[in-house]
């Protein structure tokens, strides 16, 4: 028995010493204050009716000892907008919270906008904070947030799914001053869709499921509008109020990511489409343009897409005074034939090995395109730049089944091995007329780092234009010269 008190008493003191261990110490100093990763957490714009992306704020203990907070509350309670998960525990205030020295933990914060605001039709500020009280000492970080009530087409519970709405040859029109939210695949048929000046449409995009008959599951790209072929769209933006297309990820870390959501689809065969003072980014691909179908482009940018600007196939495009770069495979991708008429454009590829067009007159039936179907193809391009890292800007592919024609009047543009005889075009410019080929030294734009595409002061692009009739202005609303207008969608300006 004594023997067993002695050990008792032995554990009882090992335990006294390990609880009085200084690394479990409070540090009480009433100087100490916590660190937090930034002083402000900013939620870009979001849509009510919709949790934006969770913003993480990190809380640091920089002390030797433990640091006691006695108190993290949301300053304006469970009326806020926003909601707090505080190291793991979704609640909007908690006391007596521990961190370890050297340590720190996490709070998660959200936010959803009430759509019943005074001035939910505009964007509007929402504002809280979050408040720390550590030995006496209150501190807090900003919540700050924008939000915008929104039209969600069809509504905000249709992504992986196709929806579609007919007019019965009517017209639908987009003008409601707040912006359009496209869940899914929209779908219209039998319809001519509008959007007047200043309509801003946002895209929920992503991978969605498909499973076939068979039970096997495929994925797809999801968000996307698409025009039926008894269907057109009419985008009438201006250069003061354009319309604008992206995905609806409005933080900054997603400012320039492409693939974002899918695109615009012309279905085959839909006629009477035009895009004028147009805005459309960070796509897979930016508008498909499909067999029989046509498209009008004016003073439109498409930039920032994973594949091509215009994907179009046996089709009918023109296009004047547009911009289109950053594109992850050739920006104009012009094949299977069709009737295709670009003036005073700028086409901008750097930073990969894709060509700024690429053309040819034929439909592959099998992956080694043993067989095919011919069709002819006119293309002709005037005033326009096409100029990039590749040492070929241009790409041809032909089969003599069909016609393939094409022309370059007055352009820049850059061909190195598209000109070899053995495998390329030696006769590629007897088929251009006063078009400069270019080398990657040769100063041509403004900064392209930027992503801005006027002309440089030496640019060999100034007053190498031939003027066209009727169009007398650049992409900027900037005058053309009467005799020596530039070539490409900008006009320098002295």
């Amino acid at each position: 028995m004594k023997e067993i008190l002695q050990v008792l008493a032995s554990c009882s003191l090992l335990c006294l010493i390990w609880a009085c261990n200084p690394d479990d110490e409070i540090f009480t100093d009433p100087s100490a204050e916590l660190k937090f990763s930034t002083d402000t957490l900013t939620f870009d714009t979001v849509f009510t009716q919709i949790g934006s992306a969770t913003r993480i704020l990190k809380i640091y203990n920089d002390f030797d000892q433990n640091l006691l907070i006695s108190r993290i509350e949301l300053e304006g309670g469970n009326g806020s907008s926003f909601r707090l998960n505080i190291d793991g525990d979704p609640v909007n205030m908690t006391e007596d919270l521990v961190i370890p020295s050297d340590d720190s933990l996490y709070l998660f914060a959200e936010v959803t906008v009430d759509p019943d605001q005074p001035i939910s039709v505009s964007p509007y500020v929402i504002e809280d904070a979050i408040l720390f009280e550590t030995n006496g000492n209150e501190q807090r970080v900003v919540l700050e947030a924008w939000g915008q009530n929104a039209n969600y087409i069809p509504d905000r519970f249709s992504a992986d799914s196709i929806s579609t709405f007919t007019c019965n040859g009517g017209t639908i029109t987009w003008d409601d001053p707040k912006p359009y939210v496209i869940y899914g695949i929209v779908y219209y048929e039998n319809c001519e869709v509008v959007l007047p000046a200043g309509t801003d449409v946002f895209v929920h995009g992503g991978l969605a499921p498909f499973e076939d008959d068979d039970g096997n599951t495929f994925f797809y790209n999801d968000g996307r509008l698409i025009i039926g072929p008894n269907a057109r769209i009419k985008i009438e933006g201006t250069r003061e109020n354009p319309v604008t297309f992206q995905g609806d990820r409005l933080e900054e870390d997603f400012e320039d990511v492409s693939g974002q959501w899918f695109g615009i689809v012309l279905s085959p065969g839909s006629q009477g489409n035009r895009f004028e003072h147009l805005i459309l980014k960070n796509s897979l691909l930016g508008v498909v343009v499909d067999s029989a179908a046509n498209l009008e482009i004016d003073q439109t940018q498409i930039f920032n897409t994973s594949s091509n600007a215009i994907f179009a196939q046996h089709a009918e495009v023109s296009a004047t005074n547009s911009l289109f770069y950053n594109n992850g495979s050739a920006a104009l991708r012009l094949g299977f034939g069709g009737d295709y008429d670009f003036t005073y454009c700028t086409i901008g590829s750097f930073g990969n090995d894709q060509q700024s067009v690429f053309m040819d007159n034929l439909s592959c039936l099998d992956p080694f395109c043993g067989t095919y179907l011919a069709n002819d193809l006119n293309a002709t391009f005037i005033n326009s730049v096409f100029f990039g890292s590749n040492s070929d800007q241009i790409g041809l592919s032909a089969v003599p089944e069909a016609e393939f024609n094409y022309f370059f009047e007055h352009c820049v543009l850059r061909v190195d091995d598209l000109l070899d005889p053995e495998v390329g075009y030696p006769d590629f410019f007897d088929n251009a007329n006063s078009t400069l080929n270019a080398d990657r030294t040769d100063p041509m734009f403004f900064s392209v780092e930027d992503d801005d595409y006027r002309l440089d002061t030496l640019s060999i692009a100034e007053g190498k234009a031939i003027p066209v009739s009727g169009i007398d202005v650049d992409l900027d609303g900037n005058e053309r010269d009467e005799g020596s207008p530039d070539i490409g969608c900008f006009e320098y300006q002295y």
